[in-house]
């Protein structure tokens, strides 16, 4: 029995081991988590979705240019007294089956310049909204790279926090030889545990802000919940830190204005509202249009034995002799001719569908000019819109300009007062390095007390959390200021 029990328990424990082995983390490198982001981010699928729908109106614009065509039919039945179509008469209580079919097609001369005009906007804003989706994967990048940042930073923290513990546990050992020896009162390793439990909670909430951290990158990238992530630690040139820029704010907001996507959204999206002014200026215009088609029918009573008058004089289809008697007192014989006539016309006996459609084939064309004279000012208030459109368009370029240079200028600022924020916090850790170098060493000859060695760890330990904060800050800031000029985000 209890070898049973021990089988069992082996395999609980092979298959959670088999289990841990079979869950795969993926390391993810910055430009890893950039290009999945790109093909994953919703926002970025809803603007490809506009993209299509922008590209659909402008094909739409250009087809609107050639002439239409159309077909109709239609075939039916008729009881009861009723005009035969193919001949226009009346048919006494009979069912006629009929049918007719037309293609008629138009095509538009003029109309103000009106379609014309609507290419070219629709032309603009298809250009606006590839600039759109530009600008929307910029923001995903940036977002990306805080992010991925966050966790860089978070991860070091918590690295630093277990190298406090460390020394901490060093101190207890030597603290609890020296209370073992009697060189010191049981109280500094009652303090010394109480530190070393502040640094294990220490421990535990930098971990649980890397794995926050971790958690925020895996849902921006859109990763599904099975998905275990962690990412690669990128090797940081901090050498190269320094407050002065190879470039001024000026230079830098030069070369954003001439290639960064929401300026040239906002320039495309100005010109295509001004083609919308004279797109709907083409409705106070006349238009003219070219009109054709063709039409003919069909009727089942036309196939019946028929007679279709041509309006001629009457037809005489026999001579009768008459023979009578002048009764004057003597027989004397007359002979005269009555005349059996009928209207002019034809007889016909059946009238193929072919025939039909043939015969009763006709044919139109016609010019088409319609003049706007009054429709309640719906044109005048059209094109009054449309200024209006213009002017709010024309207003959000230069918004977007005067954002892109605030952005820039406090970009270009805030990685200034970083990298020197960075060389502050080097010169802090090296002061504060030495100086609990010195309490150490003094505390564990017992020239000072626990206070003063916990002051100066935590000290050095903020300092090291410091330099980290000012670091990845730094990092982070100079990426957004290049990622104006155009460069690719990656270490």
């Amino acid at each position: 029995m209890k070898a049973v029990r021990l089988l069992i328990f082996l395999m609980i424990i092979s298959s959670g081991a088999f289990a841990q082995d079979t869950l795969k983390v993926n390391r993810w490198t910055l430009p890893e988590c950039i290009d999945y982001a790109m093909g994953h981010n919703l926002n970025i699928r809803r603007s490809m979705l506009d993209l299509q729908s922008q590209e659909i109106e402008l094909r739409q614009s250009k087809l609107a240019k050639l002439p239409d065509l159309n077909g109709n039919s239609q075939y039916g039945f008729s009881w009861g007294r009723s005009i035969d179509p193919t001949t226009n008469l009346f048919v006494e209580n009979e069912r006629i089956a009929s049918g007719s079919a037309s293609l008629s097609s138009s095509v538009l001369l003029f109309n103000g310049f009106r379609l014309r005009n609507t290419v070219y906007q629709n032309k603009y804003a298809l250009n606006s909204a590839e600039e759109n989706l530009q600008a929307n994967k910029n923001d995903v990048a940036l977002g990306v790279s805080s992010y991925y940042i966050n966790v860089l930073f978070t991860k070091e923290l918590l690295e630093n926090a277990r190298k406090q513990l460390n020394s901490t546990d060093e101190q207890v050992t030597i603290t609890q030889k020296q209370v073992d020896a009697g060189a010191l009162a049981r109280s500094n390793l009652l303090d010394i545990l109480a530190q070393k439990a502040t640094n294990e909670l220490n421990i535990v909430t930098a971990e649980n802000d890397y794995t926050t951290a971790k958690i925020q990158l895996k849902q921006l990238l859109q990763l599904p919940p099975e998905e275990q992530i962690d990412i690669v630690i990128p090797e940081i040139d901090t050498a190269s830190i320094n407050p002065l820029m190879d470039e001024t704010p000026i230079q830098i907001y030069e070369t954003a204005l001439n290639g960064w996507p929401s300026i040239k959204a906002a320039e495309y999206n100005s010109m295509s509202s001004e083609y919308a002014v004279r797109a709907s200026k083409g409705f106070l215009y006349p238009s003219l249009s070219l009109n054709g088609g063709f039409y003919t029918r069909y009727s089942d009573a036309a196939d019946q034995l028929r007679f279709v008058p041509d309006g001629g004089n009457p037809v005489i289809i026999e001579q009768n002799p008459v023979i009578g008697y002048i009764d004057d007192g003597s027989l004397t014989e007359v002979r005269s001719i009555d005349n059996l006539t009928r209207p002019s016309g034809t007889y016909y006996d059946g009238y193929s569908f072919g025939d039909q459609v043939d015969d009763n084939l006709s044919r139109s064309i016609n010019l088409n000019l319609s003049i706007p004279i009054f429709n309640g000012f719906s044109a005048r208030a059209g094109v009054q819109r449309s200024v209006i459109n213009q002017k709010r368009a024309e207003i959000n370029e230069k918004d977007v300009k005067y954002q892109l240079w605030q952005n820039i200028e406090q970009a270009y600022n805030d990685v200034v007062a970083a990298a020197k924020s960075y060389k502050v916090s080097q010169i802090q850790v090296e002061a504060r390095q030495e100086s609990f170098r010195v309490i150490k060493q003094r505390y564990e000859n017992g020239a000072a007390n626990f206070t003063d060695f916990q002051i100066a760890e935590n000290q050095l330990f903020q300092a090291n959390s410091d330099l980290l904060r000012a670091k990845y800050d730094y990092v982070f800031k100079l990426k957004v200021l290049d990622f104006y000029q155009g460069k690719k985000i990656e270490f």
